[in-house]
């Protein structure tokens, strides 16, 4: 699985970069050419690593939302949560999590089951295969360096950090 994965087609320029060039022409230097440039970055750069993510959990028959699934249950004690857990931890509309789960449990990875705290509430529970196949997508996905393997670790930390912030600031959860 070391082949490198990307669905991208390399430009001859940097797109970000003269988006930059033609924001701070149009707009002027005030207009927050930084922030703009370092926004649209972290959207491309998620983009790219969606598309990496996908193809290399799609060869386990995923997609990189339902493996984020499987990774929650397997994060809990009893490899069980409540539906509304579910939406809420993966940052989800209910909708969504809801046909993630129907899907992993049409494909035998996860089963729904009655909720005996809350008679209307369903759990999706982790199935001993889908236990197998999210460890086999995330050894491939550690094999891939997380598509990050072109930044060193102190990098890669560096960048978590960063982001962290800006997830801080926008309440993504509560200081420490």
């Amino acid at each position: 699985m070391g082949a490198r994965h990307t669905l991208l087609v390399a430009l001859a320029f940097d797109p970000i970069f003269r988006a930059a060039q033609l924001w701070r022409a149009r707009w002027g230097a005030d207009a927050q050419v930084p922030a703009m440039a370092a926004a649209t970055s972290v959207m491309r750069v998620q983009q790219a690593l969606l598309a990496e993510y996908d193809t290399i959990v799609g060869a386990h028959g995923l997609t990189f939302a339902r493996y984020e699934a499987l990774v929650l249950l397997t994060f809990t004690r009893s490899g069980r949560l409540p539906m509304s857990v579910v939406g809420e931890r993966l940052m989800v509309h209910p909708t969504s999590a809801t046909n993630t789960i129907q899907r992993l449990a049409a494909a035998g990875l996860v089963e729904r089951l009655p909720n005996p705290k809350d008679g209307r509430g369903t759990l999706a529970a982790i199935t001993p295969r889908g236990r197998e196949v999210v460890e086999a997508a995330t050894r491939d996905l550690v094999e891939a360096g997380f598509g990050l393997g072109m930044l060193t670790e102190a990098e890669q930390e560096q960048l978590y950090q960063l982001l962290r912030r800006v997830r801080r600031g926008r309440g993504d959860f509560d200081a420490d």
